[in-house]
């Protein structure tokens, strides 16, 4: 048995999706004033009805029965025209031989056209965890829980690769450890996570995570 799973996030992880999520927004909303990249910051890894309830307040007004409907479906406009993987996470795929799977917030119907657009289906098959079937959205540790519990895995056998601060909680949370992508050179000094830069980094840091767990067995 393979001595670790790796869970991965989707949206900013995988596929280069939260600037088309915001852009959204401001398609349907143009009342709101802000670039996608200062919606991105305000809102990456939130839970859809966290950010309309915010939306909401600032704009001080109730959003139509039928916004998420809308918002769906220019997402998914935008995502078939526009979509892509992120740069190098081909190849890290292609390089990385561990189970891995999907563990997103994003309901499935979001997660399966993001990763046959993005061309990255074939390397997840039917291993994919969506907060809307199992019910705990981060920062709550449920998700992962539940992924790892289906994939035959113990937390300590997890990896989490994560964009977001509340998918590094929720890794926290779940006992497991994780790996933070961050872009545009935002990197930190953390003690709860490791950071990278660059997908072509990932494949090192997962081995060397893999043997660090074998000798702890």
């Amino acid at each position: 048995m393979n001595s670790i799973c790796v869970i991965f996030d989707l949206d900013d992880t995988l596929v280069d999706s939260e600037a088309l999520c915001n852009q959204a927004f401001l398609d349907l909303l143009p009342q709101l004033s802000e670039t996608v990249d200062l919606l991105i910051q305000r809102y990456r890894g939130k839970k859809l009805a966290l950010i309309l309830a915010d939306i909401e307040n600032r704009l001080c007004q109730k959003l139509p029965d039928a916004f998420e409907q809308h918002y769906r479906q220019r997402v998914t406009e935008l995502f078939s025209c526009e979509l892509k993987p992120m740069p190098g996470v081909l190849e890290m795929l292609e390089e990385t031989h561990f189970p891995k799977c999907i563990a997103s917030s994003g309901p499935p119907l979001k997660i399966r056209q993001a990763l046959q657009v993005s061309g990255l289906a074939p390397y997840f098959g039917d291993s994919l965890f969506s907060s809307y079937d199992v019910g705990s959205w981060k920062p709550q540790p449920g998700l992962f829980q539940y992924a790892a519990n289906a994939m035959g895995y113990m937390p300590s056998q997890c990896v989490v690769v994560e964009d977001s601060e509340v998918g590094i909680q929720a890794a926290a949370a779940a006992g497991m450890k994780a790996f933070q992508y961050v872009r545009n050179g935002e990197m930190s000094s953390c003690d709860d996570r490791v950071l990278f830069d660059d997908m072509s980094q990932l494949t090192q840091l997962l081995y060397q995570c893999a043997n660090e767990v074998r000798c702890n067995l």
